[in-house]
């Protein structure tokens, strides 16, 4: 019967924080529950830029341990998960003239280069834009640049792998689940959850609570465990458009705006470019952000300025916006107020102990979740050592640089796969693509279709290993195959997902 024993943690929210230490704590032995009031990845963790990046522009905010400590991640996350993370050059125009001079430029590199333990990724060189194809989608009056090394993430998936891995170590992960309260009573956290589409009530006991609900941990502390008076985060809006692809080049771009502002260009999913971000505060529920009228044109007219095709609002196949919750620290602008992470330990004699978690990022969840269990063992005791380092996500368990020999054994094992098609199952699943195809022999063994690359036996996969419970969980999260279905292809998607989970 649900509420019976008191497990070790209950961890609110189903973003790249709650899932990682959720994960990291049932790895070690701890008995976890975790609650998520939407789909997992729903929120910030979904509308990043999707990038695993030391940040190189807070180094001019002096923010020297967050770089350093996300520079030496980058390698770690690439080596656990090798399909939904992959290494990226950037290509950073310079101009006479600009927000920042040359001599800034070259020493923020030469730091980028040598404080993180760079092993894998190439250094910094300097190109020449009129010989280098680098060059060739931009304006004549760029010719000289510097291109440097970060990489790329499928932010959603990080999440869904981390969850499926914390599942499979012990975790209960509860989705379409909204924490109604949370009070403590004789030494421990006593919460009650309800489903949100069904409903249905039920009460849940833990030692220790972890609020990792994001944009909403203030609303948390407010609304489900009753404090007032809650001023803890900063909430600034991020926003990004996605255009048909503006340059072949596997490169991405950085540019530096004349506000001092910075913006990415990356190539995303094979055809297409994604340009963002914005940075403005945000007031309101987090749940509603949408990108304003003039955040699209702001980056239009900002991307226009580099590239010799300018970006029109008719290019634009897709928009996204997301809300950080950034810890409030003062600063006077947006794009200023910190990205580091800060945890808060609420705990005492004879109280039950509450870890909230303010800020943090993509690149360094990983090292947030091991500093949580370090709150978790002061104030529940130990159990395992930290494991996840050298670990794998579901999917990652080969060498970083075999990602094209994975997709050559898929291939060569189904080859009715289009490549593309067979890419596509590498990269979000890696080696867990076997499992997903199991003994197909063509393409009427995946079942029905439902457009592009998709199939139903992808889609009843997602259903039963990864809590995908509506078309938009699928289309938007899981695989991104939105830009590639109609409207009428989703909502039968949506009708196919809705029959199936009341079955």
């Amino acid at each position: 019967m649900i509420g019976e024993a008191i497990h070790d943690i209950f961890v609110i929210g189903g973003g790249i924080n709650g899932c990682g230490i959720a994960r990291d704590a049932a790895g070690r032995g701890y008995s976890v529950v975790l609650a998520e009031m939407k789909d997992l990845a729903a929120g910030t963790s979904s509308a990043s830029t999707k990038l695993i990046h030391g940040g190189l522009r807070y180094l001019e905010h002096f923010e020297f341990r967050l770089v350093r400590e996300a520079l030496m991640e980058r390698e770690v996350l690439w080596a656990m998960a090798p399909h939904v993370i992959s290494p990226m050059r950037f290509v950073l125009p310079f101009q006479k003239g600009g927000p920042r001079p040359a001599w800034l430029i070259r020493l923020g590199l030469f730091l980028y280069d040598h404080i993180g333990g760079r092993r894998l990724l190439p250094a910094t060189r300097t190109l020449d834009l009129s010989r280098d194809p680098s060059g060739r989608p931009l304006k004549p009056g760029f010719r000289k640049a510097f291109e440097y090394s970060d990489g790329w993430v499928d932010d959603a998936r990080l999440v869904v792998l981390n969850a499926r891995d914390a599942a499979d170590r012990g975790a209960d992960i509860r989705t379409a689940t909204r924490v109604v309260s949370a009070r403590r009573e004789n030494g421990h956290w006593t919460m009650v959850t309800e489903g949100v589409e069904t409903g249905e009530r039920a009460t849940v006991r833990a030692r220790m609570l972890v609020n990792a609900a994001g944009p909403w941990v203030d609303g948390v502390l407010s609304d489900v465990v009753g404090l007032n008076d809650v001023h803890n985060v900063r909430l600034v809006q991020g926003s990004h458009i996605v255009v048909s692809g503006k340059f072949s080049d596997p490169r991405a771009y950085f540019f530096q705006n004349p506000d001092g502002r910075i913006m990415f260009a990356i190539p995303y999913q094979e055809e297409f470019t994604l340009i963002g971000t914005t940075d403005r505060d945000y007031v309101g529920d987090p749940g509603t952000a949408a990108i304003g009228e003039e955040e699209i044109d702001y980056l239009c007219r900002s991307a226009s300025e580099y590239f010799a095709e300018p970006v029109r609002r008719e290019d634009i196949v897709w928009c996204y916006s997301g809300v950080r919750p950034l810890f409030d620290d003062g600063a006077s602008k947006a794009q200023e107020a910190t990205r580091d992470y800060v945890l808060k330990l609420d705990a005492g004699e004879g109280r039950a102990p509450l870890l909230n978690v303010f800020g943090g990022k993509l690149t360094t969840y990983r090292r947030l979740a091991e500093s949580a269990l370090e709150h978790v063992e002061a104030a529940i005791g130990g159990k395992g050592e930290r494991w996840t380092k050298n670990s794998h996500l579901p999917g990652g368990d080969f060498p970083v640089h075999d990602f094209e020999a994975q997709v050559r054994t898929l291939s060569k094992r189904y080859p009715f796969l289009a490549p593309g098609h067979a890419r596509r199952l590498v990269r979000l699943y890696g080696t867990r693509a076997v499992a997903l195809l199991g003994d197909a022999s063509g393409l009427a063994d995946l079942g029905r279709h439902f457009g592009s690359d998709l199939y139903e036996r992808e889609v009843r996969w997602l259903m039963r290993e990864e809590w995908a419970r509506h078309a938009e969980d699928v289309l938007w999260r899981r695989t991104k195959r939105g830009l590639h279905l109609t409207a009428a292809e989703a909502a039968a998607l949506e009708t196919f997902m809705t029959t199936e989970a009341s079955a």
